[in-house]
């Protein structure tokens, strides 16, 4: 019975750990981006497009392949309970440049509706502390996408 019981729970973490090896990086790069669309609770079509447009530019990708994996993206947001698996593919792929890079490409999506809501902001400082981003760059991208998006400020 105890052998049972100890095969049942060593299948469960072979699938956990295949379900993480499945995780591309253009899938964890998008989860994270989803995420951030989906902070404030509006699904803002200008934010969508930024992600679309994003996500196409960064791995040309098709718009065909560009919709499976915003499908397949937004299908681990609803199940993910952190941000952990997804940041760990990145930090094992990418630079501190590339990183950085990602955590502008965070507060492009936030501030693709006009407005930069205050769960939108932690969510990104989340993921910069992930990413092992210094405060400095968290600000300097936030700046930076600022002022781009908002040349009066």
């Amino acid at each position: 019975m105890l052998s049972k019981i100890n095969a049942f729970f060593q299948s469960l973490g072979e699938e956990g750990q295949q379900q993480s090896n499945e995780i591309s990086l253009e899938i964890a790069c998008s989860v994270l981006l989803c995420e951030v669309m989906l902070a404030d609770g509006q699904l803002d079509d200008a934010e969508q497009k930024k992600l679309t447009d994003i996500i196409s530019e960064q791995f040309q990708l098709s718009n065909e392949e560009v919709q499976d994996i915003i499908k397949h993206s937004l299908a681990l947001c609803e199940n993910a309970t952190d941000f952990y698996q997804f940041t760990s593919k990145i930090n094992e792929n990418y630079s501190t440049e590339q990183r950085i890079t990602m955590l502008e490409l965070l507060w492009k999506v936030a501030y693709a509706d006009g407005e930069l809501a205050s769960i939108e902001e932690h969510i990104i400082r989340k993921i910069s502390d992930l990413l092992h981003l210094r405060h400095s760059e968290y600000i300097q991208t936030k700046l930076h996408c600022q002022t781009k998006n908002n040349p009066r400020r």
